[in-house]
């Protein structure tokens, strides 16, 4: 099973554009994790033929709030995932995430605009970064894809 994460896409409604990146990076996924700040509720469409969970995040607009939840978790082919946008943390996310969660696999969240994927403390880190490319210096947009096999690894990847 692959799992596609994205956050941070700061979108009002989605875009052709947005829609042809989501197609190209998410193609041979078949979960989508959203963590966070999509802005408004309709960015999640676009993910019509996939498994879609989310949460909000400090910049979705009401119709994003009223429907996700700010952290949830999920269990997926074994394993179980925390997933958050990462508001209010801005350093030692990790830290405060792993308090914030019973214990899980892997934590995924975004809010910081920095792709990471590690390991620390058992459990896999991914902050797929931003995925439209909001992220300082006029950085590209970033990814992250989760591989459920005898483990959950993770690899991040540059939005085409």
């Amino acid at each position: 099973m692959k799992i596609g994460v994205l956050s941070d896409t700061h979108l009002d409604a989605p875009t052709p554009v947005f829609l042809k990146q989501v197609e190209t990076a998410f193609a041979g996924c078949d979960v989508i994790f959203h963590a966070g700040d999509l802005t408004d509720i309709s960015v999640l469409q676009v993910f019509k033929n996939k498994d879609v969970y989310g949460v909000h995040g400090n910049m979705c607009m009401t119709s994003s709030r009223a429907v996700l939840p700010k952290r949830q978790v999920i269990e997926l082919g074994g394993f179980s995932f925390g997933l958050a946008h990462g508001d209010p943390y801005r350093t030692q996310v990790e830290d405060f995430l792993i308090h914030d969660f019973p214990p899980v696999d892997c934590l995924v969240s975004g809010h910081t605009h920095t792709p990471v994927c590690h390991n620390l403390y058992d459990v896999l880190f991914m902050n797929p970064g931003s995925f439209s490319g909001t992220g300082r210096y006029g950085s590209r947009g970033t990814y992250g894809i989760l591989t459920l096999s005898g483990t959950v690894t993770g690899k991040l990847f540059e939005v085409a």
